[in-house]
């Protein structure tokens, strides 16, 4: 197969933890051709959508981690299977390549995840389709409504709808000296929208990252367990990431998603789960490939590679 891969800048990843260099080295590993484009270069014109791309031999090392062996400028349709695999922020700039991945697809590439499905999945808000499995959450934008929330519940987690990684997530507590100006800040004044989520002090055992691959969960999750005096298990919050089976509730969630997810076109999807709760639902660059893999011998990205075979071959 040929494959590309819409990426950040390949000198920016971190190699050694980088589940999208996971999914290139399986691929090369397979013998698929291994391509690289970056969102800026995507283009519309006269009906075709292209991209200028960097065929690249991903290496076992870490600097270099790969090699290039061309470049070219080829038309979304050139490849077997398109990865969109860009990292957030989700900004006007992302939606706008979503849009041409979209036109893209309507010329007959085959591009993963689906960019409608992406655009339509709100990382945060998306987990509101799903309140049965959420803890008591709250969106809004009016201060008014997010202190009430705060008085009502003593303890809760306020975060944006469009971060990543744990940043600018705050833990608030109803005596909080700071919570004013915490509200003002991330609400912009209340003129941004943003998540109020029931503290969950099961975080202390991990905020689980839990993968699903073409409908399917994957056996393992990573409880990403937080840093002494932290209320955050994000990894690039200085989490700790402990592999462990997917069992009881965890697949209970994974299991009840992972169909409907996948209906919509959504072949990697990664799960947040604490304590008992769905908590967001990652669509634009699920991680923790690598740190599974290591810990339970359990190779996600060669699972994932078995999934675009299946595809393409069924297309």
């Amino acid at each position: 197969m040929k494959l590309a891969f819409i990426l950040d800048p390949l000198d920016s990843l971190t190699a050694y933890k980088d589940s999208s260099v996971a999914m290139m080295r399986a691929a090369a590993k397979r013998g698929h051709e291994v391509w690289a484009i970056q969102r800026a270069a995507l283009t519309w014109r006269e009906g075709r959508v292209a991209a200028r791309a960097q065929k690249i031999l991903p290496t076992a090392g870490e600097e270099p981690w790969y090699s290039l062996a061309g470049e070219a400028v080829l038309p979304l349709t050139a490849y077997d299977a398109v990865l969109m695999r860009q990292d957030p922020p989700f900004d006007f700039e992302y939606v706008a390549a979503t849009w041409l991945l979209e036109r893209a697809e309507a010329e007959g590439a085959r591009i993963w995840n689906k960019p409608r499905s992406i655009r339509d999945h709100s990382e945060k808000v998306a987990i509101a389709e799903f309140p049965q499995f959420t803890p008591t959450t709250l969106i809004a934008r009016d201060p008014v409504d997010i202190h009430a929330f705060i008085d009502e519940l003593d303890d809760v987690i306020l975060k944006p709808l469009d971060g990543m990684g744990g940043s600018s997530i705050f833990r608030v507590l109803k005596d909080d000296p700071n919570r004013n100006v915490i509200v003002e800040t991330l609400t912009n004044f209340g003129a941004r929208s943003i998540m109020a989520q029931r503290y969950l002090p099961a975080i202390a055992h991990g905020d689980k990252r839990i993968l699903l691959i073409a409908g399917e969960p994957v056996p393992y999750c990573l409880a990403r367990i937080p840093k002494a005096g932290e209320s955050r298990g994000n990894l690039a919050a200085g989490g700790k990431g402990v592999a462990r089976p997917l069992l009881g509730r965890d697949r209970e969630i994974a299991e009840a998603l992972a169909p409907i997810l996948w209906a919509r076109g959504l072949l990697i999807v990664g799960l947040d789960v604490i304590g008992d709760c769905l908590t967001e639902i990652n669509v634009t660059s699920p991680t923790c490939f690598v740190e599974i893999a290591q810990q339970t011998k359990f190779d996600v990205a060669a699972t994932l590679i078995d999934a675009l075979e299946r595809e393409c071959g069924n297309s």
